[in-house]
Parts: C-alpha cells; sequence; structure tokens
C-alpha cells in the first residue's frame, strides 16, 4: 500500500442518515452513495444521487472516511471494472459493505437488480437477486478504531489497482451544490440534513421518507417516486481549517479531483476550501 499524506480531522464523521432512494431516472444512471464532507464549517451531508456512469462497464466505488494515527482521512471514491475497498461502510441500495449487488454490466448495457435499486416502469434491463441483499443496520460512517474494522480482501486490492476514472464533473458539482448549503451542515441539521437523496443532480429533491419537496427541473424520463428501503452513505472531505496533518497508510486509490487539501489518492469535492479532503492514487 502507498503511504499518503493529507490533512487529518480529529472529529469523528456523524451517522449515516437513514432515507429513501428516489427511482431511478432512466437507463444508464448508476447510483452515486450520499455522504459527509468536510469544510470550512464542519461535516455537511452530500445527497445520495442518480449520476450517469463516465463510460459503459464502469461501476462506483464510493468513497470512505478512514481513522488513522488519531485522525480521519478521506479515501476518495473512483469509477473502474470493479468495485473496490469502500472501508467496510454499509452505505445501502448495494452497497452492504462487501463488494456490490446494485447490478451488472452485460454487453455494454447495465443490468439492474430491482430488489436493491429503485427502478421505474420505464427500465426493463432488469433482473431480481434478493439472495446478495445485505440487511446490515450499523449506520457507522467510517473505518478504523471505533469505527468498521475491516481490511481490503484479494478482489478488492486488485480493484483498486485497476485503471480509475476520477468522480465526473456532475458528481463534483452536485458536492459544491451541497456545500453551500447550510441545512446540509451537520452542526445546524443535528446529522439531520434537510436534503438526503436527488434523483439527478441539480434535480427533484425528496426527504427521508422519500416524499418530493419541490420539483424543479428533473431528467425527462423521471417517474413519481416510491420509497426504496436504503440502508446509507458516507463519505466527507478533508478542510484547510482542519488541524494537523499525519501519513495515512492508503487502502484506496484514485479519487476525484476536488480536493484542496490533500495531494494524493481519493477524491471528495469542492467546497470554498474544504474539496472532499481526498488523496489520490
Amino acid at each position: 500500500m502507498e503511504a499518503q499524506v493529507g490533512v487529518s480531522i480529529t472529529v469523528a464523521p456523524p451517522a449515516l442518515p437513514v432515507y429513501a432512494q428516489p427511482e431511478c431516472p432512466g437507463d444508464g444512471y448508476m447510483w452515486s452513495p450520499g455522504y459527509w464532507a468536510w469544510g470550512p464549517d464542519g461535516y455537511y451531508w452530500v445527497p445520495g444521487v442518480w449520476v450517469l456512469a463516465p463510460e459503459a462497464g464502469f461501476l462506483w466505488t464510493p468513497g470512505y472516511w478512514g481513522f488513522v494515527n488519531g485522525g480521519y482521512f478521506w479515501h476518495g471514491g473512483y469509477w473502474g471494472p470493479h468495485v473496490g475497498f469502500y472501508g467496510g461502510v454499509c452505505y445501502g441500495f448495494g452497497y452492504g459493505g462487501r463488494g456490490f449487488y446494485g447490478g451488472r454490466w452485460e454487453g455494454g448495457h447495465f443490468m439492474y437488480n430491482s430488489a436493491a435499486w429503485h427502478v421505474g416502469g420505464g427500465i426493463h434491463n432488469t433482473y431480481v437477486d434478493r439472495t446478495v441483499i445485505v440487511n446490515n443496520n450499523n449506520r457507522t460512517s467510517f473505518n478504523g478504531r471505533g469505527g468498521i474494522e475491516a481490511q481490503p480482501n484479494a478482489s478488492e486490492q486488485a480493484a483498486m489497482n485497476e485503471h480509475h476514472v476520477q468522480a465526473t464533473s456532475a458528481q463534483v458539482s452536485h458536492q459544491h451544490t451541497a456545500s453551500m448549503n447550510r441545512n446540509q451542515l451537520a452542526s445546524h441539521n443535528g446529522g439531520h440534513p434537510s436534503a438526503m437523496a436527488r434523483s439527478t443532480v441539480g434535480g427533484q429533491r425528496f426527504s427521508s421518507s422519500g416524499t418530493a419537496i419541490h420539483s424543479p427541473a428533473a431528467h425527462p424520463a423521471a417517474a413519481p417516486q416510491h420509497a426504496a428501503p436504503a440502508m446509507q452513505h458516507a463519505a466527507p472531505q478533508m478542510s484547510h481549517s482542519a488541524p494537523a496533518q499525519h501519513a495515512a497508510p492508503a487502502m484506496q486509490h484514485s479519487a476525484p479531483p476536488m480536493q484542496h487539501s490533500a495531494p494524493q489518492s481519493h477524491g471528495g469535492a469542492p467546497r470554498g476550501g474544504g474539496g472532499g479532503g481526498g488523496h489520490r492514487r
């Protein structure tokens, strides 16, 4: 594992909130779990959202917080042919802490597992596999001492070393928008953000029960929402205002580019000076 150097946060990220997954807006969209990001004003929630994969055959590995050497470090998410290690964090919706069961690519088309993801009647490339569903009520949002004690297995290690693509511009924009909304700050909402999930970037917003709060222009294929159960998402950033720096062994590679506070490894997202606090491989 390559060593990473980044800004460490001395306060643990909040527990993952419980919310419903909006209906998939159209074929080709993939679920990007929500997570806690770090900015100048502390942790803020980045809603889960449906985003288009950057290319056929790619899956999203969520980012995660890891506790190392007395601080919390962000390991950014990435796109790649296989899902790698995401800290053992149970984000729900196909990400139960180990592996991925939201669907699979077949012949250049994504097949949705409707037992894990909330797909509507307009999407016909679906299947049902309930045997892989993980019912994990652990809402802990970080890996390491005091959190989830998990280490990458052989297949996750292999996935970490594959060709990766950083978070898309839509994902970066989505995190930036969340960073500008004070209602998303943990210090303001007590760990219960006003917007927990969205159907698309900049699209319709949903409450924790899946009820539409408002309906600006969303994807034209978006349909009325039902609530699909979900576990959770989590992942944050490192800020310029964060304290001490330490060297942290990297469990992840590749990450979105929106970090101001960390040179390598995974990405997070922007926010004034907060970004995602990630490191890139």
